[in-house]
């Protein structure tokens, strides 16, 4: 039986991303798409200015867009994706989540509430628990779930396969595509033939949600996770793809093969969405590459390589695509978990 989903934000970059990893999907059936009060009412095709490189979902272009509002959403819709600017989601989340509906959220807001689980399935599905805690305070018959942010889904899951060696400190330094600032985000003159050393806020997000992603979770409050966790993060001229190199120290004295035996013993999760291995690690120096390596699973699964020793610990660089594990791809694999242990 298929779940009935709605996309909030249907039109923007992340939008059109949920809707062609949504299209085809086993269990989701696209049923209602929001965007601005100016494209409701109007034929999806004619308001989406779309990008992705794939055409345009047929059944989908032909769909009435409606407002983002809870009342404008069929009540038989079971799970809701959201691709909303924070600004925008931070307000109608909530009320979606109020109206009965469980959200899965790329939106930055309200990642590190307490009672808000912070979601990859791979890494920490007993988050997911969190619902509990969440309904009890604020009193929903919905809920709301995040994903965290793209730079930060890339880095985590190998920092999780490492956490057995005693992770203490972290330091990455991101070279991020210019999709993860959006269509518009980046001018042409700013980006080519330039590197502009600083994404707003992007530092902030890895180095919390990080914490709280590997943190532990007792059956009624989160703890963040000890590791200090620091971040540079750098926009460069690749169209996808989030490159990172990443430098963790740890408590015991692992060799490069026991790191790359941890990396490459990741677990996936039994979810449609999950790559099988999820971590893909490169034994050459110059590997993974964004153009070459980010579509590695469909574009969900990290690439990892370049491990070396260092006097505290490792470096190592790990890739991911930033719309599609990183955004929009993130959300289903979370819509799927959320499916499978009856959240819905």
């Amino acid at each position: 039986m298929s779940v009935r989903v709605g996309v909030l934000g249907a039109t923007g970059a992340v939008g059109q991303r949920l809707i062609q990893l949504l299209d085809p999907h086993p269990d989701f059936e696209i049923a209602a798409l929001t965007a601005s009060d100016e494209s409701a009412g109007h034929d999806y095709r004619e308001v989406a200015k779309w990008r992705v490189d794939a055409p345009i979902p047929e059944d989908v272009a032909s769909t009435t867009v409606v407002e983002t509002d809870p009342s404008a959403v069929p009540d038989d819709v079971d799970l809701i994706f959201s691709s909303l600017p924070s600004s925008v989601g931070e307000a109608v989340e909530p009320a979606f989540a109020e109206a009965g509906y469980v959200v899965s959220s790329n939106s930055s807001n309200a990642r590190m509430d307490d009672d808000v689980p912070l979601v990859i399935p791979e890494v920490n599905a007993e988050h997911m628990q969190l619902i509990e805690v969440q309904r009890d305070e604020r009193g929903w018959d919905g809920a709301l779930v995040k994903n965290p942010n793209c730079s930060t889904i890339t880095m985590v899951p190998t920092l999780a396969a490492l956490d057995s060696f005693g992770l203490e400190r972290v330091h990455v330094s991101t070279l991020q595509a210019v999709s993860g600032a959006g269509y518009s985000g980046v001018s042409s003159m700013e980006i080519i033939d330039n590197v502009v050393p600083h994404i707003g806020g992007e530092e902030a997000k890895m180095e919390s949600e990080s914490r709280k992603l590997l943190g532990a979770f007792d059956g009624a409050e989160l703890s963040l996770h000890d590791a200090e966790v620091s971040a540079s993060c750098n926009r460069v001229p690749t169209i996808d793809g989030h490159l990172e190199n990443v430098w963790a120290e740890l408590a015991d004295d692992p060799s490069v093969g026991d790191v790359e035996d941890a990396l490459a013993a990741a677990p996936s999760a039994d979810l449609p969405s999950s790559p099988e291995p999820l971590v893909k690690v490169f034994d050459e120096p110059d590997r993974p590459q964004p153009r070459m390596d980010r579509m590695l699973g469909g574009g969900m699964q990290v690439a990892a390589g370049g491990v070396q020793e260092t006097p505290a610990g490792v470096q190592y660089n790990c890739l991911a695509h930033n719309t599609i594990r990183g955004a929009a791809g993130a959300s289903v694999l979370n819509g799927e978990l959320l499916a499978r242990d009856g959240w819905l």
